[in-house]
């Protein structure tokens, strides 16, 4: 008789081992408390636009190339992916932006550009973080987070220099322009934390931005959970969403399902991949293995302010992910991790998928999604977003010499209440727990319970961490985990 297992959430990690666990022969049934499955990568369409809510960046496609290949499958069978030149470009001033393109030599003439000789020291630099993407993606984020042992290595032991400097550090050793350097230290803001907080092994990123390139999904990310739902329902995975898991049940320190909508569901294993936090907060609380003070000493990833904006014509001087770094990235950086409150001048992101995709927007229209991190837990109202999507739209229009404010047909918000309404998010974090020294691998919250026989955890406050490519990891290493050690 197969064991059954209740996940908990259907963002990117619970699809992603609801695969696992129906490919090994388990009975598995997702509980979504939205009207549709995809968690913080929902969709919201409206007039004929369509946008992303959440993700809308397509990195690190190998991992998603294996990910499919578990299942004898490739990205191809379920959706279309495009690669974008440019990946995206960068606003410092009016007059001032540089466009990162889709290949290293051409990054390195942009490079050159800016400043002499940075185009060999920067092949270089992605070569160590090669070296470091083929030690981490391929090796190290495949492993539970079991043991500090798994980071010890022979080859992680000639990389320890990389664990005990920084981003920062390791990017301005070699470069001193400063628009070069906002550009090599931006990715860390997938890791959700600042340079001088990030491992400089973590270089990695600018691996798989400059090496990789940047990826669109047709139609969206969106596409990409409906192609990982389509793969978990051939499996045999089955979906309730308006399901609300209001408590995991306990009975003689083991788990035997939930409470949802008010009725019992019965289940041999229970896996969530709502936020940890949250999760947690459905047991009693003897049965919880992180007291509030864990988490309020943690340090989270932002929150976010997001906007989806359908214009009436094209957007002109911008690519389809375009960022404005023409304010203080260090004062911003404050507001968010060492004084929680809201920036005084924000940088921003833009995405306008409609420039490479045409089915997210009616014919001459333009759909934009701008985002603003923000620190998690602070106040938000429907006053503060009106102001700050004029701070913006200010600043949009000055630094791309274009007037756009009297096209907007419509702009809806998203921000940290959202984030706690919709996710059950710990203070309105977006993106999880930030990828700090002291909140890697084995020192992060735990995949399997300590306290709950058969109650397991995944997603972006567990292990790997952060983003998109580890969530889908982090679904992978729980169901190896929950397979492992055979239930009892």
């Amino acid at each position: 008789m197969k064991q059954k297992v209740i996940i908990i959430g259907s963002g990117f990690s619970s699809l992603a081992a609801s695969c696992y666990l129906a490919k090994k022969g388990y009975e598995v049934i997702v509980l979504e408390k939205n009207k549709t499955i995809g968690g913080r990568a929902r969709q919201l369409k409206k007039d004929g636009f369509i946008f992303d809510i959440g993700p809308t960046w397509y990195w690190m496609p190998d991992v998603f190339e294996r990910f499919f290949n578990d299942f004898d499958k490739t990205p191809s069978d379920y959706y279309s992916l495009q690669k974008l030149n440019p990946a995206y470009k960068v606003y410092f001033g009016e007059n001032d932006s540089i466009s990162i393109a889709d290949s290293l030599e051409k990054i390195c003439e942009a490079f050159e550009k800016e400043e002499k000789g940075s185009s060999q020291k920067l092949k270089k630099f992605i070569a160590k973080a090669e070296d470091n993407y083929n030690i981490a993606i391929k090796d190290l984020v495949y492993r539970p987070g079991v043991s500090p042992l798994e980071l010890v290595t022979p080859k992680t032991i000639k990389k320890l220099g990389y664990f005990l400097s920084t981003i920062r550090k390791d990017v301005r050793k070699e470069f001193n322009n400063q628009k070069l350097i906002q550009i090599l230290e931006f990715p860390v803001l997938f890791l959700g934390a600042k340079p001088g907080d990030t491992p400089a092994f973590y270089n990695f990123m600018n691996y798989a931005d400059f090496g990789l390139g940047t990826w669109h999904p047709e139609n969206g990310m969106y596409s990409v959970i409906e192609g990982i739902s389509s793969l978990s329902t051939e499996l045999g995975v089955t979906f309730k969403t308006e399901t609300n898991v209001e408590k995991i049940v306990v009975d003689n320190n083991k788990t035997s399902g939930v409470i949802a909508n008010g009725k019992k569901i019965d289940a041999d294993i229970v896996l969530s991949g709502a936020d940890y936090h949250h999760s947690e907060s459905l047991l009693d609380t003897k049965y919880r293995a992180y007291s509030e003070s864990f988490w309020e000493k943690k340090t989270f990833a932002p929150s976010s302010l997001l906007f989806y904006v359908g214009f009436d014509k094209k957007i002109e001087n911008v690519a389809h992910h375009t960022l404005f770094f023409d304010v203080d990235f260090e004062k911003h950086s404050e507001a968010i991790y060492d004084n929680p409150s809201w920036p005084e001048e924000p940088l921003f992101y833009a995405s306008f998928p409609s420039k490479t995709d045409k089915n997210v927007a009616p014919d001459n229209c333009e759909a934009g999604i701008f985002l603003i991190p923000l620190a998690p837990g602070i106040e938000d109202n429907d006053e503060i977003r009106a102001r700050y999507f004029d701070i913006i739209m200010n600043r949009f229009e000055q630094l791309t010499a274009q007037k756009v404010k009297n096209s907007v047909i419509f702009k809806e918000s998203f921000c940290v209440k959202d984030f706690i309404k919709d996710y059950n998010s710990y203070k309105g974090n977006a993106y999880g727990m930030a990828n700090t020294l002291l909140q890697t691998a084995f020192l992060r919250p735990k995949l399997k319970s300590k306290k709950v026989k058969n109650l397991y955890f995944t997603g972006q406050l567990t292990v790997p961490g952060p983003g998109v490519p580890p969530s889908l990891i982090s679904g992978k290493l729980v169901t190896e985990l929950i397979h492992q050690q055979k239930p009892i």
